[in-house]
């Protein structure tokens, strides 16, 4: 067991949206993402910018503020990025949800494990 921090679900998605998002991982885009893989569920914004704020003061994320765009009326945007601290305690993360797909399907079977 390593000495990363135990993440929560939310924390979790949060963390995967930002890696899969890569240089465009800011709030709008990581909020989308993040209601993309927990769909059905909704995330709102504001939780999501306060996941990314706590996961920051954490050391899990980091943020910068890009150029101002036209697109954007002038305005910038916060872009994240993980950090290491991050990266691993998302793996672990994986690594335990991997396990624990891995037991349900040996229970209930290849075929049973769709959501009926």
């Amino acid at each position: 067991m390593t000495n990363s921090p135990t993440l929560g679900q939310f924390e979790q998605l949060v963390l995967t949206a930002i890696l899969s998002l890569g240089d465009n991982a800011y709030g709008v885009t990581i909020h989308a993402r993040v209601e993309e893989l927990a769909a059905p569920r909704k995330a709102a914004l504001g939780a999501v910018y306060a996941t990314l704020d706590r996961m920051e003061d954490k050391g899990l994320v980091s943020s910068w503020m890009s150029d101002p765009t036209p697109e954007r009326g002038g305005r910038a945007k916060r872009h994240f990025k993980l950090e290491q601290a991050g990266v691993l305690a998302l793996r672990e993360a994986a690594a335990t949800a991997q396990r624990m797909v891995e037991a349900v399907r040996a229970r209930w079977g290849e075929d049973s494990w769709e959501a009926t």
